[in-house]
C-alpha cells in the first residue's frame, strides 16, 4: 500500500512519517546507524555506510504528487546498495516530512546537513520548497537533488536540476500548442513563484509568435472553488487554458470543469503538473482528451523503462503508476552515485567536477549533466490523456534538448532575465 492511501485512510501525519522511516530501512537493507555528536563527526560517511536525505511532502496539500518521489529515491537506493553500494559503502537514507510547508523545508535541510551530515539531499516538487532550501544548501556547502520541472531563471551551484527548465517544457509546449490547437490563450495557476514566473515568460514568447492572451488568474495552493475562475474562462472562450496549477487544486478544477459543460473537445487545457500519478488521484474519465507535456511517460518505450515500471510495481504495488517528477527522481540518484564514482569521493566540490557530461540510461533514454548549468539534457513529449489514465504520445522533439534556463537562445527570452 503506498503512503499516500495511508492518509486517505486517515492515519496522522506523525504515524506515516514514522511508518515512512520504518520502510526506509526495509528497503534499504541499513540498520538505524549509532548517532554521531556532531562535532566529532568530521565525514559525510562513517563506517560502511554514507547518509543522503530524502525530503518531500509526506503531509499536505502536495502529499498527492510528492510521496512517490520519495518512493522512487528509495527504490534506486535500494537498487544501487544491491549491487554493492557506493565506494564500498551502503547509502543510508534519512527521510524527512517537508509537510507542503515551505519554511519546514528550509527547517528540515539545515536538520539533515547539520544534524545528520548527509551528503547529499533529494527532495522538494514546488520552486517555493526549493527556493527555501537554496540559501541552506548553499551556505551549508551542501547539495541538492531537485527533480521536478520548473520555470528557469536559476543556476545554484548547490542544486542539480534533473527535471526540466522551460525550454525543455514550457516553451516547446507554447509552440506547439500555437501551431495546432489555436492562438488565444487563457493563463491559470497556483499563486506562487513558479506560475507567476512561467506565466510571465509564455506572456512574453506569445507575444513574440503571434498568440493572444485572454486572461490571468491565479488561486492559492489548495484552493477548491474554481466556480468563477471557470465562468471567467467560458465568457473569454480561449482556444487552449495553460494550466500551471499544483497540489490538489487541479483535481477541483478539473472536476468543476467538466461539470460546468467544458470538455476537452471544447477546449483544450495543456498542463505542466498533472502526470500519471494525478490523474490516477483525479479520475482519467474526467481528464480523458486533456494534454501534458513532459520528458517521461508511463508508455514510454525503451528497454530501460519497462524494467523500471515493472520494478516500481513490484515494489509498491500494481495499481501505482510511473511519472515524469517520478523518474527524476529515480535517476538523479544514479546521477549523484556516478558521480561519486567519478569522483571517488563524498566531498561536496569534487561530486559537482565530477558530474560534467556524466551520462545514465534513464527509462525515459539517456540524460546528460550539463555542468555549466548543473541541469540534464532532456527529451520533450506532449501526450494525451487516454481513458485507461495513460498517455499516447503525440509528439516528441526528437532528441534530447540542451538546457538553457535564462532563456538565452531566445530573442525574447533576454528581457526575462
Amino acid at each position: 500500500m503506498g503512503f499516500g492511501k495511508l492518509f486517505q485512510k486517515g492515519w496522522s501525519k506523525k504515524t506515516v512519517v514514522a511508518a515512512a522511516t520504518a520502510a526506509t530501512f526495509a528497503l534499504s537493507g541499513c540498520a538505524a546507524s549509532t548517532a554521531v555528536d556532531q562535532e566529532e563527526k568530521k565525514e559525510t560517511s562513517t563506517g560502511d555506510t554514507v547518509k543522503v536525505g530524502v525530503l518531500h511532502s509526506l503531509s499536505g496539500t502536495m502529499a498527492l504528487s510528492e510521496v512517490s518521489l520519495r518512493d522512487a529515491e528509495l527504490m534506486a537506493i535500494k537498487e544501487i546498495n544491491d549491487a554493492g553500494g557506493v565506494l564500498g559503502k551502503k547509502i543510508e537514507p534519512v527521510v524527512e516530512d517537508g509537510a507542503s510547508d515551505w519554511p519546514t523545508f528550509a527547517e528540515k535541510a539545515k536538520k539533515l546537513l547539520q544534524k545528520d551530515q548527509v551528503a547529499t539531499i533529494f527532495g522538494g516538487w514546488t520552486s517555493a520548497s526549493r527556493k527555501a532550501m537554496l540559501p541552506v544548501v548553499e551556505q551549508n556547502k551542501g547539495l541538492l537533488w531537485y527533480p521536478v520541472q520548473y520555470e528557469g531563471m536559476e543556476s545554484s551551484p548547490n542544486i542539480f536540476y534533473t527535471g526540466a527548465t522551460t525550454n525543455q517544457q514550457i516553451v516547446p509546449a507554447v509552440s506547439w500548442l500555437l501551431q495546432n490547437k489555436g492562438k488565444k490563450f487563457f493563463l491559470i495557476g497556483s499563486d506562487y513563484v513558479f506560475p507567476r514566473t512561467a506565466n510571465k515568460i509564455i506572456k512574453a514568447q506569445l507575444k513574440a509568435e503571434g498568440g493572444t492572451l485572454l486572461g490571468e488568474e491565479y488561486t492559492p495552493l489548495g484552493h477548491t472553488d474554481y466556480g468563477t475562475l471557470i465562468s471567467k474562462i467560458k465568457e473569454a472562450r480561449p482556444d487552449v487554458i495553460f494550466n500551471t496549477l499544483n497540489g490538489d487544486s487541479n483535481v477541483a478544477f478539473f472536476k468543476q470543469l467538466k461539470d460546468a459543460g467544458l470538455t476537452s473537445k471544447d477546449v483544450t487545457v495543456m498542463s505542466v503538473s498533472i502526470a500519471e500519478e494525478e490523474i490516477r488521484g483525479i479520475g482519467p474519465e474526467i481528464l480523458a482528451g486533456h494534454l501534458a507535456v513532459w520528458n517521461y511517460f508511463q508508455t514510454t518505450d525503451t528497454p530501460e523503462n519497462q524494467k523500471f515500471v515493472d520494478s516500481y510495481k513490484k515494489a509498491y504495488g500494481q495499481e501505482r503508476v510511473t511519472d515524469d517528477p517520478i523518474e527524476a527522481a529515480y535517476f538523479a540518484v544514479y546521477l549523484w552515485a556516478e558521480a561519486v564514482k567519478k569522483a571517488g569521493s563524498f566531498d561536496v566540490e569534487k561530486v559537482k567536477a565530477a558530474a560534467d557530461g556524466i551520462e545514465f540510461k534513464a527509462p525515459g533514454g539517456t540524460v546528460k549533466i550539463d555542468g555549466a548549468t548543473q541541469h540534464t539534457w532532456k527529451t520533450v513529449r506532449i501526450g494525451e490523456i487516454q481513458k485507461d489514465g495513460q498517455f499516447k504520445e503525440i509528439w516528441n522533439s526528437g532528441k534530447a534538448i540542451q538546457p538553457d534556463p535564462y532563456l538565452k537562445g531566445y530573442t525574447w527570452g533576454k528581457n526575462l532575465n
